[in-house]
Protein backbone atom coordinates (compact mmCIF):
# COMPACT_ATOMS: atom_id res chain seq x y z
CA UNK A 1 0.00 0.00 0.00
CA UNK A 2 1.22 3.36 -0.79
CA UNK A 3 1.66 6.18 2.05
CA UNK A 4 -0.59 8.74 1.92
CA UNK A 5 0.98 12.02 3.39
CA UNK A 6 -1.70 14.83 3.38
CA UNK A 7 -0.91 18.61 4.37
CA UNK A 8 -3.30 20.57 5.89
CA UNK A 9 -2.66 24.59 5.61
CA UNK A 10 -4.24 27.69 5.65
CA UNK A 11 -3.57 31.04 7.31
CA UNK A 12 -4.42 31.34 11.29
CA UNK A 13 -7.40 30.21 12.89
CA UNK A 14 -9.05 28.59 9.51
CA UNK A 15 -9.32 25.74 11.70
CA UNK A 16 -6.34 23.51 10.57
CA UNK A 17 -5.62 21.93 14.00
CA UNK A 18 -9.39 20.95 14.02
CA UNK A 19 -9.71 19.72 10.83
CA UNK A 20 -6.35 17.64 11.08
CA UNK A 21 -7.46 15.97 14.31
CA UNK A 22 -10.59 15.03 13.41
CA UNK A 23 -8.92 13.67 10.12
CA UNK A 24 -6.42 11.94 11.87
CA UNK A 25 -8.97 9.66 13.97
CA UNK A 26 -10.51 8.86 10.74
CA UNK A 27 -7.83 7.66 9.06
CA UNK A 28 -6.34 6.37 11.73
CA UNK A 29 -2.95 8.57 10.82
CA UNK A 30 0.38 9.90 12.35
CA UNK A 31 -0.32 13.43 13.58
CA UNK A 32 2.27 15.79 13.18
CA UNK A 33 1.52 19.72 14.03
CA UNK A 34 4.71 21.66 12.48
CA UNK A 35 5.07 24.45 15.65
CA UNK A 36 4.89 21.82 18.40
CA UNK A 37 7.80 19.73 16.53
CA UNK A 38 9.98 22.68 15.80
CA UNK A 39 9.57 23.27 19.48
CA UNK A 40 10.08 19.89 20.65
CA UNK A 41 12.89 19.02 18.46
CA UNK A 42 14.56 22.46 19.21
CA UNK A 43 13.96 23.17 15.26
CA UNK A 44 14.07 27.02 16.06
CA UNK A 45 16.59 29.19 14.43
CA UNK A 46 15.05 32.17 17.07
CA UNK A 47 11.82 33.98 18.25
CA UNK A 48 10.07 36.85 15.65
CA UNK A 49 9.22 39.69 18.71
CA UNK A 50 7.30 41.82 16.73
CA UNK A 51 4.96 38.97 15.47
CA UNK A 52 4.93 36.45 18.61
CA UNK A 53 5.83 33.52 16.86
CA UNK A 54 9.06 31.39 15.89
CA UNK A 55 11.77 31.51 13.38
CA UNK A 56 12.00 27.99 12.13
CA UNK A 57 15.14 26.23 11.20
CA UNK A 58 13.48 24.98 7.76
CA UNK A 59 16.38 22.99 6.57
CA UNK A 60 16.66 21.03 10.20
CA UNK A 61 12.67 20.40 10.08
CA UNK A 62 12.97 19.22 6.50
CA UNK A 63 15.39 16.36 7.53
CA UNK A 64 13.27 15.88 10.32
CA UNK A 65 9.99 15.42 8.44
CA UNK A 66 12.06 13.33 6.07
CA UNK A 67 13.23 10.97 8.94
CA UNK A 68 9.65 11.06 10.45
CA UNK A 69 7.96 9.85 6.94
CA UNK A 70 10.80 7.69 5.96
CA UNK A 71 10.46 5.71 9.52
CA UNK A 72 6.59 5.60 10.35
CA UNK A 73 5.11 2.36 9.12
CA UNK A 74 1.86 3.28 8.90
CA UNK A 75 -0.07 4.48 5.56
CA UNK A 76 -1.42 8.09 6.08
CA UNK A 77 0.24 10.69 7.77
CA UNK A 78 -1.53 14.21 8.44
CA UNK A 79 1.11 17.24 8.32
CA UNK A 80 -0.45 20.43 10.13
CA UNK A 81 1.13 23.66 9.57
CA UNK A 82 0.77 27.20 7.35
CA UNK A 83 4.38 26.12 6.09
CA UNK A 84 4.16 22.80 5.35
CA UNK A 85 4.47 23.48 1.97
CA UNK A 86 8.01 24.26 2.77
CA UNK A 87 9.23 22.27 4.81
CA UNK A 88 7.40 18.85 4.21
CA UNK A 89 9.94 17.07 1.45
CA UNK A 90 7.70 17.60 -2.19
CA UNK A 91 8.46 13.65 -3.11
CA UNK A 92 6.38 12.48 -0.16
CA UNK A 93 3.35 15.22 -0.42
CA UNK A 94 0.00 13.05 -2.00
CA UNK A 95 -2.82 15.89 -0.91
CA UNK A 96 -2.69 19.66 0.01
CA UNK A 97 -5.70 20.89 1.77
CA UNK A 98 -5.67 24.54 2.06
CA UNK A 99 -8.30 25.66 3.90
CA UNK A 100 -10.19 29.12 3.21
CA UNK A 101 -12.08 31.35 5.10
CA UNK A 102 -14.18 34.16 4.56
CA UNK A 103 -12.05 37.59 5.92
CA UNK A 104 -15.44 38.83 7.78
CA UNK A 105 -15.71 35.43 9.84
CA UNK A 106 -11.98 34.58 10.07
CA UNK A 107 -11.34 38.64 11.61
CA UNK A 108 -13.91 37.25 14.11
CA UNK A 109 -12.27 34.43 14.84
CA UNK A 110 -8.76 35.75 15.17
CA UNK A 111 -9.82 38.59 17.40
CA UNK A 112 -11.16 35.61 19.88
CA UNK A 113 -8.07 34.24 19.89
CA UNK A 114 -6.11 37.32 20.87
CA UNK A 115 -5.25 38.79 17.60
CA UNK A 116 -4.98 42.44 16.99
CA UNK A 117 -2.84 45.39 15.60
CA UNK A 118 0.42 44.11 12.77
CA UNK A 119 -0.79 40.67 13.49
CA UNK A 120 -4.10 40.46 12.81
CA UNK A 121 -3.84 42.89 9.86
CA UNK A 122 -1.04 40.75 8.07
CA UNK A 123 -2.76 37.48 8.57
CA UNK A 124 -6.13 38.88 6.74
CA UNK A 125 -4.46 39.99 4.25
CA UNK A 126 -2.30 36.10 3.66
CA UNK A 127 -5.68 35.23 3.46
CA UNK A 128 -7.42 37.45 1.25
CA UNK A 129 -4.21 37.95 -1.46
CA UNK A 130 -4.24 34.45 -1.42
CA UNK A 131 -1.08 33.42 0.11
CA UNK A 132 -1.67 29.79 1.48
CA UNK A 133 -2.77 28.88 -2.03
CA UNK A 134 -0.49 30.59 -3.70
CA UNK A 135 2.86 28.75 -1.87
CA UNK A 136 1.43 25.35 -2.29
CA UNK A 137 0.77 25.73 -5.84
CA UNK A 138 3.88 26.92 -6.92
CA UNK A 139 5.46 24.16 -4.41
CA UNK A 140 3.69 21.61 -5.52
CA UNK A 141 1.37 22.17 -8.53
CA UNK A 142 -1.88 21.94 -8.87
CA UNK A 143 -2.41 18.60 -9.19
CA UNK A 144 -1.71 17.97 -5.47
CA UNK A 145 -3.38 21.05 -4.26
CA UNK A 146 -7.19 21.14 -3.14
CA UNK A 147 -8.75 24.33 -2.04
CA UNK A 148 -11.98 24.57 0.85
CA UNK A 149 -14.12 27.29 1.50
CA UNK A 150 -14.64 26.57 5.12
CA UNK A 151 -17.04 29.48 5.98
CA UNK A 152 -19.33 28.61 8.29
CA UNK A 153 -19.14 24.83 8.35
CA UNK A 154 -18.66 22.75 10.97
CA UNK A 155 -15.10 20.55 11.34
CA UNK A 156 -17.13 17.02 10.65
CA UNK A 157 -18.39 18.89 7.63
CA UNK A 158 -15.11 19.79 6.33
CA UNK A 159 -13.37 16.73 7.17
CA UNK A 160 -16.14 14.33 4.99
CA UNK A 161 -15.10 16.84 2.21
CA UNK A 162 -11.51 16.39 2.68
CA UNK A 163 -12.59 12.25 3.07
CA UNK A 164 -14.61 12.70 0.16
CA UNK A 165 -12.19 13.67 -2.14
CA UNK A 166 -9.16 11.31 -0.69
CA UNK A 167 -11.59 8.35 -1.78
CA UNK A 168 -12.08 9.88 -4.94
CA UNK A 169 -16.07 10.44 -4.44
CA UNK A 170 -15.81 14.33 -4.96
CA UNK A 171 -13.05 16.52 -7.17
CA UNK A 172 -10.83 19.06 -5.90
CA UNK A 173 -10.53 22.36 -7.57
CA UNK A 174 -8.57 25.70 -6.86
CA UNK A 175 -9.87 29.43 -7.62
CA UNK A 176 -12.95 28.83 -5.31
CA UNK A 177 -13.03 31.85 -3.75
CA UNK A 178 -12.15 35.68 -4.46
CA UNK A 179 -12.07 37.61 -1.10
CA UNK A 180 -10.93 40.50 -2.90
CA UNK A 181 -13.79 40.83 -5.06
CA UNK A 182 -16.58 40.10 -2.19
CA UNK A 183 -14.78 42.23 0.20
CA UNK A 184 -14.45 45.46 -2.80
CA UNK A 185 -18.24 44.21 -3.34
CA UNK A 186 -19.67 45.28 -0.01
CA UNK A 187 -17.32 47.91 0.39
CA UNK A 188 -14.98 46.46 2.48
CA UNK A 189 -11.85 45.96 0.76
CA UNK A 190 -9.91 48.94 2.51
CA UNK A 191 -10.96 48.57 5.83
CA UNK A 192 -9.24 44.74 5.48
CA UNK A 193 -5.98 45.20 3.66
CA UNK A 194 -4.86 47.89 5.93
CA UNK A 195 -0.90 46.42 5.74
Amino acid sequence: MCKHVILVTGTPCVGKTSVAHLLVSKLDALYVNLTELATRENLVLGKDQERDSIIVDEGKMQRKINEIITDYDKDNIVIDGHYAVNVVPKKFVTHVFVLRRDPIELRRFMENCGFSGRKLWENLAAEILDVCLVDALNALGKEKVCELNVTSKGVEEIVNEILDILEKRKKCHVGIVDWIGKLEKEGLLSEFLKI
